[in-house]
């Protein structure tokens, strides 16, 4: 008797996405954009707690904080499931990354030009771990506008991490970006991998 049935529903393939970036610069908002579900969130409201601990310069509207993750789904066709993460960005809760990053196809940076340093440790996170990751430009109302190619020599990328513009509001902005990290991902898989996931 055969094992499996030709005519049994295939399970999609899971596919884990990391968007990182700095304090303030829109993961939540990407995830929530993107996803097909109703996002998980982990927020707190900022307190007097925060204050001198939170750099709320640049964002001073935020009241709120990822204090663990945030979690959406989106699912492509009968194949594909992307669970995104969404990591926290303050540093005291960085000891969460490298759970979020286990297994993680690749991450999308996510930069904010006032406050572009803030995405340096997210860039030096999945450098050191080899984690292919693309760099997203939200585009806020009222930030200073520069040429991408300024922002990759701002941030010292080598010349394949590919930049773009996003709107972490619009779900198709942020659908090109997850496209985006994808292609770059599966370019920077070795050849043996990509010969046997298309068998």
């Amino acid at each position: 008797m055969a094992s499996g049935r030709s005519d049994a529903p295939k399970l999609p393939k899971a596919i884990k996405l990391l968007v990182a970036g700095g304090f303030g610069v829109g993961k939540t908002t990407m995830v929530g954009a993107v996803s097909e579900i109703r996002p998980l969130r982990t927020e707190e409201t900022l307190t007097d707690r925060s204050v001198g601990v939170d750099d709320l310069s640049g964002v001073e509207a935020k009241n709120t904080t990822t204090v663990a993750m945030d979690f959406g789904r989106i699912t492509i066709g009968d194949e594909f499931m992307l669970y995104l993460f969404g990591t926290p960005g303050q540093e005291r809760f960085w000891f969460v990354w490298d759970e979020l990053a286990r297994g993680a196809l690749g991450a999308v940076v996510l930069a904010d030009t006032r406050r572009l340093a803030d995405c340096f440790p997210s860039v030096d996170y999945f450098e050191r771990r080899g984690t292919p990751f693309v760099v997203a430009v939200n585009c806020f109302d009222g930030s200073p506008q520069y040429d991408l190619d300024e922002v990759k020599l701002a941030l010292n990328l080598g010349p394949e991490v590919p930049v773009l513009l996003c709107d972490a509001r619009r779900r198709e902005s942020g659908k090109e970006v997850l496209i985006a990290l994808i292609k770059h991902a599966y370019g920077r898989r070795p050849a043996a991998v990509k010969e046997t996931s298309a068998t």
